[in-house]
């Protein structure tokens, strides 16, 4: 006997994080359900990426911040530049540049997620409250023992080129998750999926526990079931085994990879142009399941805190995330025509440190440089009202959310130079602490035109001074520090989370997929394990507060704040639902011009 899936789900969306460039956004959820992404800065709603105020993590946010979220409507629609109104079929969307990953099985930034969001659907999407719905599936039965899933996938979905979407590209999909030269972020072999490990290891053709049941119904059995299995699942988009497959041999998906730049799926628009480090254009599809999308033609745009603002004014984009400040707020404001939404993000922004790196293998250098910086001084500026201070990497929009026996590292430069000589790092002749012959000097890889950036590094060069830490700054773009990250290569960046619904994540898992840092430590292992499996909400609750008490204490990076997002957007542009969990592409094809 089977059951219909309850579409209250997990508050769901695992590994809590989506690469963002901070300062730009930290957005709320890729296309593929499981898995988060990282930003680049800290303007808006993603990766992230939720820069912060003076008060610590015990405190409550302040009434100002909360008093400043919600949605200013435009008031003077006559105001609208002439550029804006003579687009009379398409849409501008401003954001940071892409890496041009646009598949949603090896994307890991927040800016390609938002490309990936228009084009592949999943079985399920994401609702404003952070639950799920069905989206390609028609219905999903579960099996009473929780371990076979039976997806129905819906008989009017196509994709773009006509050709319909089957429960063969499903497995498809799931076979390239599963291949052992899959290098995402995702963590496929963690879903159980029975017969997964032995098509990774080449023991097998085919994955034993996904059979095809008709070119509409696929059906998957896992070993063992977690608070995850359904969204892990029904996360997955299918993938044209038509068009991606043609090459494809087990043990080597490069030639999946080749495609990423032309992509195709099953979304509301397809991609007919991109242009690296410019734009990426796309086109309504008219056999959209979901309806045609009310607008044909839409761009995203390369903008930067310096341009993104101007080019609102002008007219030359419809929407942008802006970073969020009292001068940033009133000047949109002022400008009569823009709609500005103000709402709580789902991220946080943070400092990476290489844990491999000797400089900050021992915990208490760590800490030391979480005490030295005055976090506070650098939320302030950024973000002025609209930010705080946080201290566990979890937003407070999250049911996981704890202060509980949290660190709130309050700036405090004698201690942390109590801690370093506790770590045998001492002050040499030149002012400079050293050990065993080596400086402590520091490579911080920043990006360009980043209001966060420009409020930290004149703050954390002069803090660490006091502390004798060297900063060296070097400026590159964002992908360019993602690049380095990925290599290792690097001592210390700035960026953000953008977290999805669920706290699971691999983030601070060793040798997660989604580890950046190095960071390791078994007990959290441990717990992220049990937190996973555990289906009672208020025991997961206690969990994941114990692993943020974990977190915190070992100071793995340097948390630095939630923020508040602002999306600036056009008044003639309606029909949005963005929310902590629902960021603006999950919305595009129902929005419509009225001018």
């Amino acid at each position: 006997m089977k059951k219909r899936l309850s579409l209250m789900l997990v508050t769901l969306m695992a590994f809590g994080s989506i690469l963002a460039a901070c300062g730009g956004d930290e957005s709320a959820a890729p296309a593929d359900t499981n898995t988060p992404t990282e930003t680049s800065t800290d303007n808006t709603a993603t990766p992230d990426e939720s820069t912060a105020e003076e008060p610590d993590a015990t405190e409550e946010p302040a009434a100002e911040s909360d008093s400043a979220i919600g949605l200013t409507e435009a008031e003077d629609m006559s105001l609208n530049p002439a550029a804006a109104t003579a687009r009379t079929d398409s849409a501008i969307i401003g954001l940071v540049a892409p890496q041009g990953v646009f598949n949603p099985m090896f994307y890991q930034t927040t800016y390609d997620a938002y490309v990936n969001n228009l084009i592949f659907p999943s079985l399920l999407k994401i609702k404003g409250d952070g639950t799920y719905e069905n989206d390609l599936a028609e219905s999903i039965d579960i099996s009473d023992d929780n371990k076979t899933y039976t997806f129905k996938i819906r008989d009017d979905a196509n994709y773009t080129d006509g050709t319909p979407v089957t429960a063969g590209d499903y497995l498809f999909a799931m076979k390239v998750y599963m291949d052992a030269s899959y290098d995402g972020q995702s963590d496929p072999l963690s879903w159980n999926v029975v017969g997964a490990q032995d098509y990774h290891d080449g023991k097998a053709k085919d994955i034993s526990g996904i059979k095809v049941v008709d070119d509409k119904t696929v059906e998957v059995t896992v070993s063992d079931y977690d608070a995850m299995t359904q969204v892990n699942l029904g996360g997955v988009a299918p993938l044209s085994e038509a068009y991606y497959g043609k090459s494809y041999k087990q043990g080597d998906v490069s030639s999946i990879k080749e495609l990423n730049n032309k992509p195709m799926g099953a979304g509301p628009y397809k991609l007919t142009k991109y242009t690296a480090g410019q734009e990426v254009d796309f086109e309504a599809n008219e056999n959209y399941y979901d309806g045609a999308p009310k607008i044909p033609k839409l761009i995203y745009k390369v903008t930067t805190d310096t341009t993104n603002m101007a080019m609102l004014q002008s007219g030359e984009t419809d929407l942008d995330n802006v970073t969020v400040n009292e001068d940033n707020v009133e000047e949109l404001k002022s400008m009569g025509f823009l709609d500005v939404d103000v709402l709580k993000n789902n991220g946080y922004g943070y400092v990476a440190m290489n844990n491999n790196n000797p400089l900050f293998t021992d915990p208490k250098v760590r800490q030391a440089l979480t005490y030295g910086l005055n976090r506070a001084e650098v939320v302030e500026a950024a973000y002025g009202p609209y930010a705080e201070v946080i201290n566990i990497p979890q937003s407070d929009v999250s049911w996981a959310y704890t202060a509980e026996n949290i660190n709130t590292y309050d700036y405090d430069p004698e201690k942390a130079k109590q801690l370093l000589d506790e770590a045998g790092w001492v002050e040499g002749s030149d002012g400079i602490r050293e050990k065993d012959g080596k400086k402590f000097e520091v490579n911080f890889s920043a990006t360009a035109d980043n209001p966060v950036i420009d409020a930290l590094i004149p703050i954390m060069t002069e803090n660490y001074e006091q502390l004798g830490i060297k900063l060296v700054v070097e400026t590159l773009d964002f992908n360019a520090i993602m690049e380095k990250k990925d290599k290792g290569d690097y001592d210390m960046f700035f960026a953000a989370w953008g977290l999805t619904p669920d706290p699971d994540s691999t983030v601070y898992v060793t040798d997660g997929a989604q580890n950046n840092s190095g960071y390791s430590n078994k007990e959290v292992d441990e717990l992220y394990k049990q937190g996973k499996k555990e289906l009672d909400l208020e025991k997961r609750k206690a969990i994941y507060a114990e692993i943020y008490q974990k977190i915190n204490a070992d100071a793995p990076e340097i948390l630095m704040y939630q923020r508040t997002n602002m999306n600036a957007i056009n008044g003639r542009l309606d029909g949005w639902d963005v929310t902590p969990y629902k960021e603006f592409p999950y919305s595009l094809h129902q929005v419509e011009i009225s001018q």
